[in-house]
């Protein structure tokens, strides 16, 4: 059963990727689609462009290519990182988006957008977002230890939570207060890929690979963290630790992708629990199997944003939401019910 979900998920990512890239203003038929990547991975002697018009090759590989990827890679990696908080603090509610990442990465881009910083060029808002998110984890953990020497997943959460609303409040201020930069401050804080560059891309799949090698490096303590902090001690690990340093290698990867892509919430929740209800708790298998869930949601959800009120597009995070927020309410009423019949 799991092997045939494990197919049928690839299938299902492959497939989304290839819809993404083939649909928008103009609609690039999928044979034309595969023609230009054989081409591209394989040259022109093994398989031709005949009957390719040279702008869907240009539409393909410089605009829609890369804004489908680098979507695909903000999912998985948001989706991977949700898997990863949710089993350390043992919190089906638990995300990057919760614990503060999100937040940070907005302060730092609002400073950017507010202030005209330019240093790194078109990278200065992509950094600031990158450094404001990892520090604001940073900041969470070393407070939450304070709390609670142990890093309680509960304690966790509401430091996280807390300072969410702290720093969003920082924001909307300084985006009132510069009442000129208003709409592109809240424009990055619903996520888009318009306009994204193959940089990006190979910069997030760097970072992307690196940390999901040591998550799935980490699966046996995943594995273990899941059953409590008791146990996990039992068993010989440093739960401090594993904790501290899963929640920064989260905070890494998360980050990477917020600055990049502006913040998008709720997928970081979704793709777990699918995951979860389909290949189980064993995060060997369940760590791919939610980023490849992520990926393909979050490039749906793109494609939805980009053609459902064309010429025009909607923000990806407001579909995101729209979809994520019913989805989250679902399992917080649910995770309820059942504290309340466990009585």
């Amino acid at each position: 059963m799991k092997r045939t979900g494990a197919v049928l998920t690839v299938i299902a990512a492959a497939a989304a990727i290839i819809l993404g890239v083939c649909a928008g203003s103009v609609f690039v038929p999928p044979l034309h689609v595969l023609k230009i990547f054989g081409n591209a991975l394989f040259g022109a002697e093994l398989l031709g462009l005949d009957g390719v018009p040279d702008s869907s090759v240009s539409i393909i590989m410089t605009i829609r290519f890369p804004r489908v990827l680098l979507g695909f890679l903000t999912g998985a990696a948001l989706s991977a990182c949700g898997t990863t908080v949710q089993s350390v603090l043992r919190n089906p509610l638990a995300s990057p988006f919760t614990l503060g990442v999100s937040s940070g990465a907005s302060l730092g881009a609002g400073i950017v957008i507010a202030c005209e910083l330019t240093f790194l060029g078109r990278f200065t808002l992509p950094a600031a977002g990158l450094v404001f998110g990892v520090a604001s984890m940073f900041l969470m953990v070393a407070f939450a230890s304070k709390i609670d020497r142990t890093l309680q997943g509960s304690t966790i959460v509401l430091t996280g939570m807390v300072l969410s609303l702290f720093v969003n409040g920082i924001v909307s201020v300084m985006a009132n207060a510069k009442d000129e930069k208003y709409k592109q401050i809240m424009k990055w804080q619903t996520g888009s890929f318009s306009g994204r560059k193959w940089e990006y891309v190979i910069i997030l799949a760097a970072v992307f690979a690196a940390c999901m090698a040591y998550f799935m490096a980490r699966s046996r303590e995943l594995d273990i963290l899941t059953f409590g902090d008791e146990q996990a001690q039992s068993a010989g690990v440093d739960t401090v630790r594993e904790k501290t340093l899963l929640l920064l290698i989260t905070a890494v990867l998360s980050g990477t992708s917020v600055a990049f892509a502006g913040v998008i919430g709720f997928v970081d929740l979704i793709s777990p629990h699918i995951a979860r209800r389909i290949f189980g708790a064993e995060h060997k298998l369940l760590l791919p199997m939610s980023a490849l869930i992520g990926g393909t949601f979050m490039v749906l959800c793109d494609l939805i944003a980009r053609t459902v009120i064309s010429p025009n597009e909607l923000p990806v995070g407001v579909v995101t939401s729209l979809i994520g927020a019913p989805f989250f309410a679902w399992v917080f009423f649910r995770r309820s019910a059942r504290g309340r019949l466990g009585r």
